[in-house]
């Protein structure tokens, strides 16, 4: 009986013992998993980047670089673990503060990233376009802008170099960081069919124009009218009866477009004879291209044109951005001295 006794208090000595250590485990696999372990000073969130193509020692490094891991060790066992060590995926990635090694591998591995926001605020030609697109996808602006200017390229989504600023739609966009050439211009093409709903595409051919052609006319009316959308549609329909009568655009703007200067307050005769064929003072009919990035408020005036007598157009002269329109040529005069008075009195040159 005694012998049954001491080995009694040996097995729940060692039942015990085997608890402890189970525990101690326990608490060690649960601290290395769940414990904090980023450390960003102050800030609330850090970013980081992972390239396409970059593999687990990459991420390791780029982790290492921004000072991230508070115990690195730690993170390589949670890593190993949830096997994120052959499912590294590209993009950009929002790191919390105080993440434990759990939520930060399962950040990275289920690809989780930070979307990034593109808009066309202030922008005029393509070439601004893929400047600020190339500084937020990893795409570059080098890579974009020889695409665009690709016609073999461009023709297939309808475009050529001259004319596929008509395949940007004005708005703010959402794409991921690791977005590749194809991929954004994919995406951009996708977005152009949409908005060009079935309705639209009727009204473009009633008038007989292509889209392309909407576009175009569509940029010089924004650029002469940015606001009123009213106007924009007066605007529009003077700008048609131009084209039907087969006289000259005359669009101050076209000939800004054409010298590359938007900061000209005050367009001279000499600029109006500039030899280019985006300069609608001595070339009939459309421009080849869009001469900045038409907004969907101009697209549609151009669909929804108001039908008038006007041929004549100028600005007002208590230069508020409206128009004074006219049918004869005596009464533009008129108009346009006033104009230029008031320039003159302001000393815009």
């Amino acid at each position: 009986m005694a012998q049954k006794s001491r080995f009694k208090k040996i097995a729940i000595s060692l039942l015990f013992i085997f608890f402890i250590l189970g525990l101690i485990s326990f608490f060690v696999i649960y601290k290395l998993i769940y414990k904090p372990n980023v450390s960003i000073g102050e800030k609330k969130s850090q970013i980081i980047y992972i390239p396409t193509g970059s593999n687990y020692e990459n991420v390791v490094d780029t982790l290492k670089k921004n000072k991230l891991l508070k115990d690195p060790d730690s993170f390589y066992w949670v890593a190993k673990k949830k096997n994120y060590t052959n499912s590294v995926k590209p993009g950009k990635y929002r790191i919390l503060a105080n993440m434990n090694n759990n939520e930060l591998v399962g950040l990275l591995r289920a690809g989780i990233q930070e979307p990034v926001e593109i808009n066309f605020n202030g922008l005029h030609t393509v070439k601004e376009f893929m400047d600020r697109v190339g500084r937020r996808i990893e795409a570059s602006p080098e890579q974009l802008y020889k695409m665009a200017n690709d016609n073999q390229y461009t023709n297939k989504f309808g475009f050529n170099r001259e004319n596929i600023q008509a395949l940007f739609i004005p708005n703010t966009y959402q794409f991921y960081w690791n977005t590749s050439v194809d991929q954004f211009f994919n995406r951009m093409a996708k977005e152009y069919k949409l908005f060009w709903t079935a309705d639209r595409k009727q009204k473009a051919k009633e008038m007989k124009f292509s889209q392309t052609d909407v576009v175009i006319l569509a940029s010089i009316v924004q650029a002469e009218q940015c606001c009123d959308n009213e106007e924009k549609r007066v605007i529009a329909g003077l700008y048609i009866n131009r084209l039907n009568i087969g006289m000259p655009l005359q669009s101050d703007p076209t000939v800004i477009f054409a010298v590359g200067d938007f900061n000209i307050q005050r367009i001279s005769y000499e600029q109006t004879r500039i030899n280019s064929s985006y300069n609608t003072y001595i070339n009939k009919g459309l421009p080849p291209g869009p001469i900045g990035f038409a907004q969907q408020s101009a697209i549609d005036a151009v669909l929804n044109y108001i039908p008038t007598n006007y041929v004549y157009m100028c600005a007002k002269d208590d230069l508020t951005g409206k128009h004074c329109f006219s049918k004869t040529f005596e009464q533009h005069q008129l108009n346009a001295k006033k104009y230029r008075n008031a320039l003159d009195q302001r000393g815009i040159h």
